[in-house]
């Protein structure tokens, strides 16, 4: 009995050890976690692959109304290109898995890319949410900010409002323009940690 209490123990600081890790990983001011994802067009990407910049990720699905409230007006494509010209990596993510909401392949994807004229350096697909479980990604939008050290400076909601309605968004704080601005300007981001809403992401 004792030898299986001994063992018992062992196994759950193990356990406990690798959940430890994992939450460490997607900590607000420590090193994002490296992944590789292929885009809409099957060129692959990694984190690493943009050291030296401002990485925004953004976890998205077309058919949430939380996502089409920022794309529908072209708002959330305005931030994409404002900021894409400034040399900042903007990489859209989709999670959704084969047969749940939002799920797209390729060619959806770029039908999606052209149709509502968006502006991601890239669209990636993450259909065994692999990197979204990493990530601990849990709403569309769900949004990242990554600094050219590598350092996770944001993670959270978009904006301030939680709401359906496109009205909102001109009276909402938008985190993600706010932490890019500071973070641009060599600033300490002020707003670092937000609590996420939208849709559930559909692993």
């Amino acid at each position: 009995m004792k030898i299986n209490k001994f063992f018992l123990l062992i196994f759950l600081a193990s356990i406990f050890g690798l959940y430890a890790t994992v939450i460490a990983q997607v900590e607000t001011g420590s090193i994002a976690p490296d992944f590789k994802l292929s885009d809409s067009n099957g060129k692959i990407h990694t984190l690493a692959d943009y050291k030296g910049k401002h990485v925004v990720l953004e976890w998205t699905n077309h058919l949430c109304p939380f996502v089409k409230k920022y794309y529908d007006h072209g708002d959330m494509q305005a931030i994409q290109k404002k900021f894409t010209k400034k040399d900042v990596v903007w990489l859209s993510i989709i999670s959704s898995a084969p047969e749940k909401q939002g799920h797209v392949n390729n060619d959806e994807a770029n039908k999606l890319i052209n149709d509502r004229n968006c502006s991601p350096t890239a669209v990636l697909l993450d259909s065994s949410g692999t990197v979204g479980k990493k990530y601990r990604a849990k709403t569309t939008p769900h949004m990242y900010l990554i600094n050219p050290d590598g350092i996770l400076v944001y993670q959270g909601a978009i904006d301030s409002i939680r709401s359906v309605d496109t009205s909102d968004i001109a009276n909402a704080d938008n985190y993600i323009v706010s932490a890019l601005t500071e973070s641009m300007q060599g600033k300490i981001v002020s707003i670092s940690n937000t609590t996420p809403y939208g849709c559930s992401v559909k692993y």
